[in-house]
């Protein structure tokens, strides 16, 4: 055997051993036990504007991009349904809005859970008053979320 050949060969011979020996069969993972339960996380709770301004507990924010709440007062926040009362308007009542604005109930609804924080998804506004096409955009707002 030459010498070029006989290193070919030892090399193929080397190359199979350790192949062999790094192919074995894999072994499949054994699962014992019920899944872990997700842990509740804790963290700020935020609800963002028309802009994706995350804000807490905030006395004003555009909920549309046509209509704002102003003056809020928060009597729950960060749980399921926060829920404050204060003033609305928008360009849509310009000029014939009252001084202050209508008065109105504001509710956040359906947390969503990003890494450590939450985000309100949904809004309802109520406000006595309010011409019915208004009325009925601010009945089920989404509200934007930042992206996970």
């Amino acid at each position: 055997m030459n010498k070029p050949t006989a290193v070919a060969t030892v090399f193929a011979l080397v190359l199979t051993a350790v192949g062999l020996a790094g192919c074995g069969t894999p072994e499949e993972p054994h699962v014992e036990g019920p899944a872990p339960s997700p842990r509740q996380v804790s963290g700020p709770v935020y609800v963002t504007d028309t802009l994706g301004h995350p804000l807490t507990r905030p006395t004003g924010f555009a909920v549309t991009e046509f209509a704002s709440a102003s003056r809020l007062s928060w009597r729950s926040w960060g749980k399921p349904k926060a829920t404050a009362t204060g003033r609305l308007g928008g360009i849509w009542c310009i000029p014939q809005c009252p001084r202050n604005g209508y008065p109105a109930t504001v509710e956040l609804g359906r947390l969503q859970r990003r890494e450590n924080v939450s985000y309100y998804t949904h809004a309802v506004v109520r406000s006595p008053g309010l011409p019915p096409d208004q009325a009925a955009n601010l009945r089920n707002v989404r509200l934007p979320v930042p992206e996970p």
